[in-house]
């Protein structure tokens, strides 16, 4: 497969687009959550990840992830073909800088579902991507929910639960945080930080540029 060269980081071009970063430990809701955002709001474009781990049951390529293998995502990141790319519980993940920078250039919203590491990197590239962290309401919810979920051995689990602490230590880095008790409540809270997303005055004015010149409003 080919792919086209990424855009020159700092290169200029038009961002009207938001760009939402999610991030949680494993077992915190985060994918249910993202996925009732995005039925709900088709006009949120999620950001699809490469990694080098192996479909889930039910999971196809090219939906949840790009699936390759680690000689293909070493190659990949030796072009520079990743924004953001990190190792998390064993395994290699990575979001394509082309398609982001061709969405939001489109003026899409883009959410990013990834760790706090990936969520640094990605802030480093776009200071003004809104973060937004989703915790457990307990330990003890999050161990059940991972259990629950049946996809993991309980080494696997074990392992989940242990890296939680330091994954939820970083919450502090992101402008939002979601404590996903009741997901009727976290869900209406997620498209709430979305809204206001579109409504801060450096969105507002590239979405309507035409409008805040006629109106006298000048930007920059």
């Amino acid at each position: 497969m080919t792919h086209a060269p990424d855009p020159i980081v700092g290169e200029p071009h038009p961002r009207e687009g938001n760009v939402l970063i999610v991030a949680a430990p494993s077992g915190a809701g985060k994918s249910t959550l993202v996925n009732a955002l995005l039925a709900a709001d088709p006009t949120v474009k999620l950001s699809i990840s490469y990694t080098t781990r192996a479909p889930r049951p039910g999971e196809s390529d090219g939906r949840e992830y790009f699936f390759v293998d680690p000689p293909t995502f070493a190659a990949m990141r030796a072009r520079d073909e990743f924004i953001e790319s990190a190792e998390v519980h064993g395994h290699l993940y990575g979001t394509s800088s082309r398609w982001i920078d061709t969405r939001i250039a489109a003026g899409d919203d883009v959410l990013l579902e990834i760790d706090w590491q990936g969520a640094q990197q990605i802030k480093r590239r776009f200071p003004q991507a809104i973060g937004i962290f989703i915790l457990p309401p307990s330990i003890d919810a999050l161990e059940a929910r991972l259990r629950k979920r049946g996809q993991d051995e309980s080494a696997v689990i074990t392992r989940r639960l242990l890296a939680a602490g330091g994954e939820i230590a970083h919450a502090r880095e992101f402008e939002y945080a979601i404590i996903n008790r009741e997901f009727a409540e976290a869900s209406e809270q997620l498209k709430s930080i979305v809204q206001a997303a579109r409504l801060r005055f450096s969105s507002q004015a590239l979405r309507h540029a035409e409008l805040f010149g006629q109106l006298g409003i000048h930007v920059g």
